[in-house]
């Protein structure tokens, strides 16, 4: 099964860019971020035609996550537990059965810029509710993932000039520190399980040309259960869609893994 994530910046924008690269690269599950859309607003039927079945949890304007999946979706929950007030459509989750069940936990971790400030408190507070939903992943013993753009640059090899990024919200210790804990509860960061180098970004900046001087960064990730890292094949950068016609400014990141 091989499962992309992918931070669209605003599905009825780019539903063309979307659905071809949906039609060239098939994706057996999307995970999008971004989608901007309502839940009445998405374009779901373009991608139905294409034979995905679709979970949406959508806000106006602004956030929103989707699953697109070309198997039987289960399960399906909205909304990251521990705090009832959060209006903000940041994470869905939902169980694909395909030979094998695997929970997909589809993220979009807060900015957090200005730092520090309010919206840094609300990054760190939502990476406590996250440290609390993947204990109890991790507790199920069970195949399961959590992938999305988690606005995170783990180390100074995911960005092309770290020094830049040093008072972000991105790349700031606390930032940093919050997502080793997830980590260090035993799941496995997908892309570095594979590549160890330097040099792999997911997300260029519109401005300053950023895209053609390659000054990226690496914010997308596949966080792995032990049982869900035991069945991966593979996991990759899907680099050129940059480069397409009215692009995000984000990247699909893909795993396969043996289900």
């Amino acid at each position: 099964m091989k499962i992309a994530t992918f931070n669209i910046n605003g599905v009825k924008a780019r539903i063309e860019a979307l659905t071809t690269w949906l039609q060239d690269s098939a994706p057996d599950v999307a995970v999008l971020q971004e989608i901007k859309s309502v839940d009445e607003g998405f374009p779901r039927q373009a991608i139905e035609e294409l034979g995905y079945n679709v979970e949406t949890h959508g806000q106006k304007g602004f956030n929103g996550v989707a699953i697109l999946s070309k198997f039987p979706l289960e399960d399906v929950t909205r909304g990251l537990p521990g705090d009832d007030t959060d209006e903000q459509a940041r994470w869905i989750e939902a169980t694909v059965i395909g030979e094998k069940a695997l929970r997909i936990c589809g993220l979009y971790l807060p900015n957090g810029n200005p730092a520090p400030g309010p919206k840094y408190d609300y990054k760190l507070a939502w990476m406590e509710r996250l440290y609390t939903r993947a204990q109890a992943l991790m507790a199920l013993e069970e195949p399961a993932l959590m992938c999305g753009d988690y606005n995170i640059i783990p180390q100074s090899e995911d960005a092309a000039r770290p020094d830049a990024w040093i008072e972000d919200a991105l790349f700031r210790p606390e930032s940093r520190a919050a997502f080793r804990q997830l980590v260090n509860l035993g799941f496995t960061e997908a892309f570095r399980a594979r590549q160890q180098d330097a040099g792999h970004y997911s997300f260029w900046d519109y401005q300053a040309g950023a895209w053609d001087r390659n000054d990226g960064i690496r914010i997308d990730h596949f966080l792995l259960t032990p049982q869900c890292a035991d069945l991966l094949n593979d996991c990759w950068i899907e680099k050129d869609v940059r480069g397409r016609e009215k692009p995000s400014d984000h990247v699909p990141v893909w795993v396969d893994l043996a289900i």
